[in-house]
Parts: structure tokens; C-alpha cells; sequence
């Protein structure tokens, strides 16, 4: 398993902070040893009182310190972003972008063939360190750099190794999927609501449920048919709630967004 000694990260948004607090809360590293490189002060200062990390708005400075350096930036300013970097960064360091639809081999133009490249495609839920995460490296990426790719991500949640060719499809499924949670979370709220539940009320019930089952998936390991077999009774309400949601199509639904989430990651990828 690769020896992680420090992380610099290029970017203290949202993402990039929810990276510090995994990577500190696991334990997989001290405080002390990540840098993040932010351009706004008052920002640089926030993470630096609630983490305790050092920040900086030098990329001679992160590079120096930092052979394992994180890219946790908006794709639009990625292009300026790697000029600024390229003479800084060489083949001893451990690049990771987490900007979706922005190729290795993108990358790789931006920083030089040379360099150990890994793309990953995290998810939101990462903010509160249940993210679900998949990453492919170039072929400069030895097996104890990929090792140090899981290790990080897996810090804010789950994360998994695939085929770069099969980024544009988890960026269709787990990196756009919270956005259809949401949708059918607030779509089971209003329905408590229609059925005369008050809506605080509605919402706690659903939200806990929503929860709820997801944690029984996970702890279980059990398929969902199995896990949706075992509430529907015969002629009961759960199987009276489910005809409908078949007559509607739902699941056919569900199946196209993700395939046409993927399709639009490739476009703009392109």
C-alpha cells in the first residue's frame, strides 16, 4: 500500500474542504501535512482555523512541499490552472483531478505526457464523508499510486477503480444520481403531504426513510429485489403503491436519465 506523506490540494471549495476533513477525520493524516492552495485570503483563512492545515496562494510553494496534488477545480478554469503548474509539477508528483469531463488525456497536455495522472469522479454526498467515488490513472500510474487514489477518496466515503471509458457512465449514475434522490425525496414529501401528513412532519418521515433504506442496501449486502420483496405483501399497500409506479414507468425512467446523463458527460468531455 503506498506511503501517503503529505496532499496538496489546488482549490479550498466545497469538494476540496470535504477532501481535508475525510482525509483528517480518518486518520490518514495530520493536519499538518496538507496544503491547500486557495487564492482568496479570507478563504485561506477559514481552513486554516478549522482544520488546522496550512494553506497558500503560492503553486511553487504547494508543489514543493506536496507530491501528491489533488486538482479540486471548476473544469472552465482548468486550462489556466495547468499553465500555471506545468513548470512546477514534474513525474515525482501524483496529480488527481476531480473535474468532471475533463480527459487524462486533457491532462495529460496540460501537464505533459510524462506525468502519473489519476481522474476521479467523486459525488456530493462527499461533503458529509459518504461520497461515492470511482478513478482511472494513465499509464504512467504504478499500482501504489492507485493505492493512494482509494485510500484519500475512499477517506470521504466509497470509492471504486474502473476503466476511464466508464467515467462518463458513473458520472451518469452516482455524480448526477443525488440530484434524482432528491427529486423523488421531495416527490415522497409531497405525497405525505397530498395524504394529509403536515409537511414537517412529511418531511422527517421521508427523509429517515430515504436514509434508512439506503443503510439497510449497504449493511445487508442483499439485492434490492430481494430488499423490496421482503415489504411487499400480497394484496397489501406497498405492492398497490408499486403498480403505480410501474403503470408510470418509473424505472424506465430512472434507466434513461442515467443513460442520458452519461451521453451529455461524453459532449462535454469532448
Amino acid at each position: 500500500m503506498g506511503n501517503i506523506e503529505s496532499i496538496g490540494l489546488i482549490g479550498g471549495g466545497q469538494m476540496g474542504e470535504a477532501l481535508v476533513r475525510g482525509v483528517i477525520e480518518s486518520g490518514l493524516l495530520a493536519a499538518e501535512k496538507i496544503v491547500v492552495a486557495e487564492p482568496f485570503a479570507e478563504r485561506r483563512k477559514f481552513l486554516e482555523t478549522t482544520y488546522n492545515i496550512k494553506t497558500t496562494d503560492s503553486s511553487v510553494e504547494l508543489a514543493e512541499n506536496c507530491k501528491i496534488v489533488i486538482l479540486a477545480i471548476k473544469p472552465q478554469i482548468m486550462e489556466p490552472v495547468l499553465s500555471q503548474y506545468r513548470d512546477c509539477l514534474g513525474s515525482n508528483h501524483l496529480v488527481i483531478s476531480i473535474a468532471a469531463g475533463v480527459t487524462i488525456r486533457q491532462l495529460e497536455s496540460g501537464l505533459g505526457s510524462n506525468m502519473r495522472i489519476i481522474r476521479v469522479m467523486p459525488n456530493t454526498p462527499a461533503l458529509v464523508l459518504a461520497g461515492a467515488s470511482a478513478l482511472s490513472g494513465n499509464h504512467n500510474v504504478a499500482e501504489m499510486d492507485m493505492d493512494m487514489g482509494l485510500q484519500i477518496f475512499s477517506a470521504v466515503g466509497t470509492c471504486v477503480e474502473v476503466p476511464e471509458n466508464m467515467l462518463d457512465a458513473v458520472t451518469g449514475l452516482s455524480g448526477s444520481g443525488p440530484g434524482y434522490v432528491f427529486t423523488f425525496l421531495e416527490a415522497m414529501i409531497d405525497g405525505g403531504v397530498l395524504a394529509g401528513i403536515p409537511r414537517p412532519v412529511a418531511e422527517q418521515l421521508a427523509v429517515q426513510t430515504l436514509y434508512g433504506s439506503a443503510k439497510l442496501a449497504l449493511e445487508t449486502g442483499e439485492p434490492a429485489a430481494v430488499l423490496k420483496g421482503r415489504v411487499t405483501s400480497p394484496g397489501g399497500t406497498t405492492i398497490t403503491g408499486l403498480q403505480v409506479m410501474e403503470e408510470a414507468g418509473l424505472r424506465g425512467t430512472v434507466m434513461t436519465a442515467v443513460e442520458a446523463a452519461s451521453e451529455r458527460s461524453k459532449e462535454l468531455g469532448q
